[in-house]
């Protein structure tokens, strides 16, 4: 069984997508490691999703829901192949070997031993295809005291420190918006992946494990906050919309309501921003000529711009902002996404239709290449739509055997 393609994303480049002709076994579920497969998915490989066949993965029923599956579903499934396997029961280990022996990378996000548990630890995966690459994504990592600990990308985010620097310093810690830690952690195990690739095709041929853990994922954007403490004994606490250390650069509200970030903390964009809020005296000011003098007196910067900013729409302060070359940008929530022809020029927000609910907007992919692009060629599929397909086609079972397998509840 083959879906159909979907016809919102426009192919421009000459050549197959990067990654056509690789073949992608995933078998986690919910957030960091099908976000690795959906990418490798976008760029041209073939990914088989293994999902539990009683209700699948978890993900299908994750926040705001059309006839019972998320509308996330679609947009982290592009391009998956869905077979039905528990995983759990007799038989299952064979199946998912003599896929491991048809794959370059295998992706799996379960707790450090569980795969060792059903037979499918790197000894026994290597044995079926010494170049197989496993890409192991998990709380804390397959190795160190933590390795047994429940992980989720909240946790990840909590340890690898990013929740202690988000939110104001009056308040306790909050939580970012969007579930950070996975799909940091998700892009890395994409990258890893690609690493060993390379080393499979460059240097010896052979298949290795890379290990993603996701607090590791979330510490590792977290710039010179270690060193600063090692080194200094300082350590970076919450400071709200300011950046410390750089002014002017912040969050100002403007007259209708809405919030503008304006960052003016370079000498000459500072005087451009300077004149274009009224504020010449300080344009010239030689406390303010540099970074350092600017910062000492942040406050008084920060209310020149505010009061400026608070007899302004939004779209007024942008103009200004726009003709005076100070970047600046909107705060966008979901709405100003759909409505900006930016996002519509750059393909980011894409129409498509999905049956019975009509037209939606679903993001583009990145990065952009401008001769291999990766492309959608279908939306996350129901569950066990390419049973057939794999086990027959691939594996070589017979109908038959699927009805049995089908009868005693193994896919």
């Amino acid at each position: 069984m083959k879906e159909e393609p979907v016809d919102f994303f426009v192919k421009t480049g000459k050549g197959e997508p990067p990654l056509e002709g690789l073949r992608v076994l995933e078998l986690g579920s919910m957030i960091a490691g099908p976000f690795a497969a959906r990418l490798f998915a976008e760029f041209g490989a073939e990914v088989i999703k293994i999902e539990p066949p009683d209700g699948g993965d978890p993900l299908r029923t994750w926040r705001h829901l059309y006839e019972g599956t998320s509308l996330w579903w679609y947009v982290q499934s592009h391009n998956k192949k869905s077979v039905t396997l528990d995983l759990r029961q007799d038989g299952a280990r064979e199946i998912v070997l003599q896929l491991a022996a048809k794959v370059d990378v295998l992706i799996e996000n379960f707790k450090p031993g569980t795969m060792e548990k059903w037979g499918l630890g790197w000894d026994d995966l290597e044995k079926v295809n010494p170049g197989l690459i496993m890409v192991r994504v998990s709380g804390y990592g397959q190795t160190g005291p933590y390795r047994n600990k429940p992980g989720f990308g909240s946790i990840g985010e909590a340890m690898g420190g990013i929740r202690y620097l988000t939110g104001y310093p009056d308040r306790p810690p909050t939580r970012v918006g969007v579930s950070l830690g996975d799909s940091v952690a998700g892009l890395y195990a994409f990258i890893g992946g690609l690493l060993a690739l390379r080393h499979r095709e460059v240097r010896q041929g052979k298949g290795q494990v890379v290990d993603v853990a996701l607090y590791e994922a979330v510490f590792s954007l977290m710039e010179g906050l270690l060193p600063e403490y090692s080194a200094l004994g300082v350590i970076r606490e919450r400071t709200g919309t300011i950046l410390p250390g750089i002014a002017p650069s912040n969050t100002y509200r403007c007259a209708d309501g809405k919030y503008i970030v304006i960052g003016g903390n370079s000498d000459g964009i500072f005087k451009r921003l300077m004149l274009a809020v009224g504020r010449p005296d300080l344009a010239e000011d030689p406390r303010l000529a540099r970074n350092d003098g600017r910062v000492a007196h942040m406050e008084e910067i920060d209310a020149a711009i505010s009061a400026w900013t608070a007899t302004k729409s939004i779209e007024e302060a942008l103009e200004a902002m726009d003709k005076a070359g100070v970047p600046a940008g909107k705060i966008y929530n979901a709405a100003d996404i759909a409505a900006d022809p930016h996002y519509r020029a750059r393909g980011m927000a894409q129409e498509t239709e999905i049956p019975g609910l009509g037209k939606i907007l679903v993001p583009g992919l990145v990065p952009t290449l401008s001769e291999t692009p990766g492309q959608v060629r279908w939306l996350g599929p129901k569950l066990g739509a390419h049973n057939e397909e794999v086990y027959c086609g691939l594996l070589g079972y017979s109908r038959e055997m699927l009805q049995q397998w089908k009868e005693k509840g193994l896919i």
